[in-house]
């Protein structure tokens, strides 16, 4: 299983990279393994306003339905159209390719509410 060190991670196993002003979201490779071949996304809305851990997406996959939550406010400024038509991109690249959306900051601190990559290595071993 692989955790990136430089993304923050949520108790839901979803990863955030902070550029700027810009989050890009997308969920862990702990997740999308545990789902197993995700075969259907419904990403949000461009221009959407988010709250920290509300819903931001749902996918589907062979073993069940799931809901993305967000790990951090603010509006939808993209989402990765290429997941419409190949949602195992999230199987196969979940921190590169298989991100989900990009959202516009509304609230850095909010950050602070996230694990680090080790904060979640640890999380991940006392669930297991």
């Amino acid at each position: 299983m692989d955790i990136e060190n430089d993304l923050l991670y949520t108790k839901e196993h979803e990863w955030v990279s902070l550029e700027d002003n810009i989050a890009t979201v997308g969920i862990s490779d702990y997740a999308q393994e545990a789902l197993g071949d995700i075969t259907f996304i419904e990403l949000p809305s461009v221009d959407d306003e988010i709250d920290q851990f509300g819903q931001l997406a749902s996918v589907e996959s062979v073993k069940a339905a799931s809901d993305i939550f967000s790990p951090i406010s603010g509006k939808i400024i993209e989402v990765n159209a290429d997941l419409e038509s190949e949602p195992g991109l999230i199987n196969k690249s979940p921190y590169d390719k298989g991100w989900i959306a990009k959202i516009e900051i509304s609230d850095p601190e909010e950050a602070s509410n996230l694990m680090t990559a080790e904060e979640y290595q640890n999380f991940l071993e006392a669930e297991g």
